[in-house]
């Protein structure tokens, strides 16, 4: 079904599972270790993919924002300081947005720094993929495989197949049980307004320089690539995640942004119009209000090997992804970009790709 620029079909509801291979794990270690209610958790995930397919009619991809994932969840950050984070990234995005300073980034980043941005991300969910895999190669292999062959099906999608495959594993364990229906409304939530520096200090400005390569240059990059006629300029996606993550610290949230892994995930599995995101918006904000109780305990045993071979095939989209020619001399920075990023730190990555960039460019050119 089309309704405007927006499509209602399978392969957009499959498609808007692109993103849950990055999703899904880092959900469960916010619920399960950091004590996040789930509730509100879900329901801001869900407002956040309606609003942007209303907004901009493309598929963005909603995920967390990693280096304060990882760092909350391997410091069990309490509930209270992952609101912060949010209020502070929030803060400082919107502040991004209207002083200029995004566009400015954007064009002082040079294209073998978005190549290797993104070439580094499809290595780094490679190596993730990997690792789930390993927890049940023969499933994972079959998985892959599901994907080569239906992964274009209108009638039976990759995506949604693997769902399914996924529920039926878990109901044939006799592990998971839901609880019955319940509405739960997300209530308004409240932090500590000293953690909001602490969380800057532990993780947030870590977590910039990664935002500002992959969820905004990369990404709009990526957008160009798949949609030449609907350009979405970094300011636009500076400004979505600041608007997205000031709503979701009063609401029970997380930190969030928009990735040009989960976009080129939500692509490769078949969405292309804003549609996927309303429905996925749909989905998630119904399962907050209905179903969050039981949810915890399902992301926890979901298969890793389902998650893992949907990874595996996005991270080789993503490298297949960059195409163009540039001067020798260009290979460099993008393979220091790459090395640092994948090795130790995308920020570090990206800033260390355009210092080397701008060196070799002046010397290149004396």
């Amino acid at each position: 079904m089309k309704l405007g620029p927006f499509t209602f079909n399978f392969p957009e509801l499959a498609g808007s599972t692109g993103d849950w291979g990055v999703l899904l794990p880092l959900a469960a270690g916010y619920i399960v270790v950091c004590g996040l209610e789930p509730a509100g958790f879900l329901f801001v995930i869900g407002l956040a993919n309606l609003l942007t397919g209303l907004i901009f009619r493309l598929p963005l991809s909603i995920e967390p924002m990693k280096v304060l994932a990882i760092v909350a969840i391997a410091q069990a950050w309490s509930p209270s300081m992952i609101y912060s984070a949010a209020f502070a990234m929030g803060g400082l995005w919107l502040f991004f947005a209207f002083s200029g300073l995004m566009q400015w980034v954007a064009r002082i980043t040079p294209d073998p720094v978005v190549i290797g941005i993104q070439v580094s991300l499809g290595i780094i969910l490679i190596i993730k993929a990997m690792e789930m895999l390993s927890s049940w190669w023969i499933l994972g292999i079959i998985c892959i495989l599901i994907i080569l062959l239906m992964r274009k099906s209108k009638v039976a999608p990759a995506a949604l197949v693997l769902m399914i495959m996924g529920g039926i594993i878990i109901w044939s364990t006799g592990e998971f049980q839901f609880s019955r229906l319940s509405l739960t409304v997300p209530p308004l939530t409240q932090f500590y307004w000293q953690d909001v520096w602490d969380s800057l200090v532990r993780a947030g400005f870590a977590q910039i320089p990664l935002t500002a390569a992959n969820a905004v240059i990369a990404t709009s990059v990526l957008i160009k690539g798949y949609w030449p006629q609907q350009q979405v300029q970094p300011r636009d996606l500076a400004l979505s995640m600041g608007c997205i993550n000031l709503a979701s610290s009063f609401l029970g949230g997380i930190p969030l942004c928009h990735g040009a892994g989960g976009l080129a995930g939500k692509h490769y599995f078949g969405a292309r119009t804003g549609g996927a995101n309303i429905m996925e918006g749909i989905i998630f904000i119904l399962m907050g209000l209905f179903i969050a109780s039981s949810l915890a305990d399902l992301f926890l045993i979901f298969p890793e090997a389902i998650i893992g071979a949907m990874l595996f095939m996005v991270g080789g989209e993503l490298i297949k992804s960059v195409k163009g020619t540039a001067p020798d001399w260009q290979l460099f920075p993008l393979l220091i970009t790459v090395l640092l990023s994948v090795f130790m730190n995308m920020a570090y990555g990206f800033l260390a790709g355009i210092v080397v960039y701008y060196s070799l460019k002046r010397c290149w050119n004396k």
